[in-house]
């Protein structure tokens, strides 16, 4: 009695297409990657009416030339800006009256910081184009929920960059080349809302 034996069943080894969701995932990362090179902050996310530390992180220079100077503008409703020194860097700030003053620690504060400078104090100091660093201010963020702009000028050897540009509407920077600095502010839980009358 013969015993019969079934042909082998040979899989075809085309390669596998990927899921549609792997590729709107892939596209996604990859439409994400031009803004990690726009000047950013670490905590892009504060609550309003509290003290908030801006880590500006610069990853790049200006086609290819090092950075020798960043000057931010201070949006305003942002109270009481104060810069980190830098190493290498000459600090200097310009004030403004306020058109609208305020109360900090039983003080009536008429005039701000509208601006800081870092400034490379020799070429050795510049942050050269292939690395990475970050520029540190605090300040109290203001009382309103909503996005907070900070416009940012980053000078090089030859050009700069001028991160200022702002959506038409809304807080989506897709398609602009050099948007300004988004740091969107979000209001207290109701347990932290201050008494009515109170002011820290």
């Amino acid at each position: 009695m013969t015993r019969k034996t079934r042909p082998l069943n040979l899989i075809s080894k085309r390669p596998r297409l990927a899921s549609p969701g792997l590729l709107l995932s892939l596209c996604a990362a990859l439409w994400q990657l031009p803004a990690q090179a726009h000047v950013t902050l670490e905590q892009a996310e504060a609550l309003v009416d509290t003290p908030y530390k801006a880590v500006l992180r610069v990853g790049h220079g200006c086609d290819g030339q090092a950075t020798t100077a960043l000057t931010v503008q201070i949006p305003a409703g942002f109270k009481g800006a104060k810069p980190m020194p830098k190493p290498g860097w000459t600090l200097s700030i310009r004030k403004e009256k306020l058109s609208e003053p305020y109360e900090s620690h039983g003080r009536r504060i008429s005039e701000d910081v509208v601006e800081i400078r870092w400034t490379a104090q020799s070429p050795e100091s510049a942050l050269p184009d292939a690395w990475y660093d970050e520029f540190v201010l605090r300040g109290g963020t203001p009382s309103t929920p909503g996005p907070l702009w900070f416009k940012v000028r980053q000078q090089c050897e030859h050009g700069e960059w001028n991160w200022a540009e702002l959506p038409a509407s809304g807080t989506l920077t897709r398609g602009l080349k050099a948007p300004a600095v988004l740091l969107m502010l979000k209001a207290k839980p109701d347990a932290e809302a201050p008494a009515p009358g109170h002011a820290h």
